[in-house]
């Protein structure tokens, strides 16, 4: 595959997954934080802090758990170089 169509692929495809996760995010918020029927045109101030804590929580362990994959990924590329090393490949 060519180098500037798999880096094209590559960015399409990471903004699709911050869209979803921003999707993902919204809605769960959006469900934990606020009735469904609305008292006034404003959040209240417990429905902002309410989301702000969501968002908080949501997005660090969405970065905790990227982390923790890079790092899987990384020790599974280790893993497989050694066992291809070791087998004469």
């Amino acid at each position: 595959m060519d180098p500037m169509k798999a880096q094209q692929l590559a960015a399409e495809l990471e903004v699709e997954m911050m869209a979803d996760m921003y999707n993902r995010m919204t809605n769960a918020c959006h469900r934990k934080c606020v009735p469904p029927h609305y008292k006034e045109a404003e959040l209240t101030k417990g429905e902002s802090v309410c989301l702000d804590r969501c968002v908080a929580k949501y997005l660090d362990l969405h970065e905790r758990l990227g982390r923790k994959l890079t790092e899987l990924s990384v020790q599974d590329e280790e893993m497989m170089r050694k066992a291809a090393v070791g087998s004469g490949l």
